[in-house]
């Protein structure tokens, strides 16, 4: 839907390996359609994990324990599947540390040798 995907690998050492793709875009005309298709997706993986942290709150505060058990899991399970969503989208930790790092570096330079861009 989104061009992105995530699975666990585990080789001949038996060691795991976690896989994060993400497709690039090819066409234009696949690009109006997927951007609708894109924030539906998003705000349906970012929306889930919300709703069962509101569920959670719910059962502990209504002291239902035995429906506790069932709301934790949906907050992992959604949580992790956020996770590995946003990895695919955003690239490896490595990426994510480099990207802001830059970051940070482009501003501080910036905001030293005082070029800033307010007019």
């Amino acid at each position: 839907m989104v061009g992105l995907r995530w699975w666990n690998h585990i080789d001949e050492d038996g060691k795991s390996h976690w896989v994060f793709e993400s497709r690039k875009a090819s066409s234009q005309e696949n690009k109006a359609v997927s951007e609708a298709e894109s924030r539906i997706f998003w705000l349906g993986l970012v929306a889930c994990p919300v709703l069962w942290v509101i569920f959670a709150f719910s059962a502990l505060f209504s002291f239902r324990v035995k429906w506790l058990a069932v709301v934790t899991m949906g907050v992992v399970l959604q949580g992790a599947n956020l996770y590995g969503y946003i990895r695919c989208k955003v690239g490896s930790r490595k990426n994510l540390t480099s990207m802001a790092t830059s970051y940070l570096g482009k501003q501080f330079l910036r905001q030293n040798t005082g070029d800033d861009q307010t007019s």
